[in-house]
């Protein structure tokens, strides 16, 4: 991770959540190596950045991102060491307002606003 910048400003919060090209990639088991990186949604709330997985919990992506804790984006440009939190809570009626927002459009917005997706949120915080 030695290239990849570890801090994530509210501006490039902003920046990222405009785009629409935002891939993640959660550290393998072996806690040196990413993943593929994974194309998936992104949205900004209250200035911090949030994920949610198609599949649910059960995606592999997620359960990476879960167990390792830490792994790399890349959206708007930027190439990223992060964080990821899960989350819980009634925060995720304002992500599901913020996903309405930005994927109104989109056929695949009710999956991503679903119990099974919901259950999958994960917020995207600076690296170590």
């Amino acid at each position: 991770m030695d290239n990849i910048s570890n801090t994530l400003t509210k501006g490039e919060v902003t920046l990222i959540a405009q785009k629409d090209d935002f891939h993640i990639a959660p550290l393998r088991a072996d806690g040196k190596t990413f993943g593929t990186p994974t194309w998936i949604w992104a949205v900004e709330v209250n200035g911090e950045l949030f994920v949610r997985a198609y599949n649910g919990v059960r995606s592999s992506w997620y359960q990476s991102a879960i167990n390792q804790g830490a792994g790399k984006i890349k959206a708007a440009g930027l190439e990223k060491a992060v964080r990821f939190k899960p989350v819980s809570g009634s925060i995720n009626e304002k992500i599901d307002e913020a996903y309405r927002q930005k994927y109104s459009s989109s056929p695949y917005l009710s999956a991503m606003i679903s119990e099974r997706t919901k259950a999958a949120t994960v917020q995207i915080l600076a690296g170590h």
